[in-house]
């Protein structure tokens, strides 16, 4: 549990450690690599969303090369196979010609796994990640095995728009407890990304963390306090982006065909108890909450059809939801 402020403040300095590293490789993209690192401290898998190019994958690896665990990257394709993620058992041949079944474990069997361009297989395949994310177990015929610890997914997709993409099943989507929108870089940015990668100069982020630093701080974590007020808070908040709630803002109510389910308040709290942390607080602020509601509900929330004729983003919807809340106050 969190002992002191010097506790918290040695935990700081090793996540500062981490980012330092990761600033090395990948250039700009802070509010991306704070949402991953929540993700991480909170215990979560995480979606990252951006059109090709835009280093996705290179953030994923480099964020791997900062921890010392295990690293697997799956390639998602549309002829993957559930089987080709979580192992399957094969026909082992004794001395005397006997045969016997030996589970061979799949690349899902990795601390840290990099499900790359995961809206490309197939619904059936993508599913094949739902038991693993959730109760961290593979289950291959009557025998079920655990996952290593720490174990995170993170996941990257290109826009539905783009050719030769699936939309993933929405209790997959659940499963995620952030959905990271990757933006385009600044001009600045643009010029620093060609200067580092056309160089002959080869950067790499070094290993600052290992897995039981990360358990240690998962668990610290958990001891941050929340009020029972910005608990209340963070349940209304929850409850307003459902069209049949009262309190729902007119936005929701005329676009939303279903509001977020009891994991989306679960991953604002978890969310917000990391960002307190970065930010040297033992307690949840509001403000906490408003920062982690975007990428803890934006994947949680369907429109209906006149919310997807519009063009209308969630975003847009938890924006006008803390808008509703705070003038309500």
């Amino acid at each position: 549990m969190v002992e002191s402020k010097e506790q918290l403040e040695a935990w700081g300095a090793a996540v500062a450690r981490m980012k330092e590293q990761i600033g090395r490789v990948i250039v700009g993209q802070e509010e991306v690599v704070e949402q991953l690192l929540w993700c991480i401290f909170a215990g979560g898998h995480a979606l990252l969303e951006g059109i090709p190019g835009l280093g996705k994958t290179m953030l994923v690896k480099t964020i791997a090369d900062t921890v010392d665990l295990s690293f697997a990257r799956i390639q998602f394709t549309p002829d993957l196979m559930p089987a080709d993620i979580t192992g399957t058992n094969v026909i082992q041949f004794g001395a005397q010609g006997e045969t016997s079944y030996k589970f061979q474990k799949g690349p899902l069997f990795g601390h840290l796994v990099l499900a790359d361009e995961i809206n490309r297989a197939t619904p059936k395949t993508q599913s094949a990640l739902l038991e693993a994310m959730q109760e961290k177990t593979v289950t291959v015929g009557t025998e079920t095995y655990s996952l290593p610890s720490p174990f995170f997914v993170l996941a990257t997709q290109n826009p539905l728009e783009q050719e030769g993409t699936y939309p993933l099943p929405e209790a997959q989507l659940d499963r995620f407890l952030l959905k990271i929108h990757v933006t385009y870089p600044t001009k600045q940015e643009l010029k620093e990304i060609v200067l580092r990668t056309t160089s002959a100069q080869t950067l790499q982020a070094d290993k600052v963390a290992d897995g039981e630093l990360i358990l240690h701080i998962q668990q610290g974590l958990k001891h941050i306090l929340v009020a029972e007020d910005v608990l209340d808070h963070a349940v209304e908040l929850l409850l307003s982006t459902h069209p049949d709630e009262p309190a729902a803002p007119e936005d929701v109510k005329r676009y939303v065909r279903f509001g977020a389910g009891p994991r989306g308040v679960q991953a604002m709290i978890a969310v917000a108890k990391v960002r307190a942390f970065l930010a040297g607080r033992f307690h949840v602020s509001r403000q906490d909450l408003h920062a982690a509601a975007v990428p803890a509900l934006r994947h949680r929330l369907f429109l209906n059809f006149e919310g997807q004729a519009m063009g209308i983003s969630p975003d847009a919807i938890i924006a006008s939801v803390i808008r509703s809340m705070e003038q309500n106050r």
